[in-house]
């Protein structure tokens, strides 16, 4: 691989790693009642719970992104990572058809958008810690040896 993707693979990683830290840290603190926007009102578990754990799997996912360096440790958190904005998905979808404002979202037409923004993340996150390509090594290793 040429060294200049490497490069640009790390500062993908790592700017992902800095906003999904940023953004827990702010579900914490500055900006909850925004995220409790997201959370769908027929989610049978309280807004601000949902609020603070996502809060604490971006941060924790943030930080992996900012230390895990070495495959196949590095793919595999990309791939978490990937799985994690999958995972939210239905609440920004949520927002969009429940007409919740947030985050400046205050028209449907921003929050529908703001939708085709989550695949950009998921991309992001394969891309940057070269997801796809570790978890087929790491299967094929697992097919050769067992």
């Amino acid at each position: 691989m040429m060294p200049s993707m490497n490069i640009v693979r790390a500062f993908g990683q790592a700017l992902l790693g800095t906003v999904l830290t940023f953004a827990g840290i702010t579900h914490l603190t500055v900006a909850r009642s925004e995220f409790q926007a997201q959370v769908p009102d027929w989610f049978p578990i309280d807004a601000d719970f949902v609020v603070l754990a996502s809060g604490v799997v971006e941060i924790t996912l943030g930080v992996a992104l900012l230390t895990v360096w070495k495959q196949p440790a590095r793919g595999i958190v990309g791939a978490i990572a990937a799985l994690f904005f999958v995972v939210i998905f239905p609440g920004n979808i949520a927002q969009w058809l429940e007409h919740k404002d947030g985050f400046g979202l205050d028209t449907d037409t921003k929050r529908f958008v703001r939708l085709f923004f989550q695949p950009l993340l998921v991309l992001w996150a394969l891309a940057a810690t070269r997801a796809i390509g570790t978890l087929r090594e790491l299967r094929h290793r697992q097919r050769v040896s067992g």
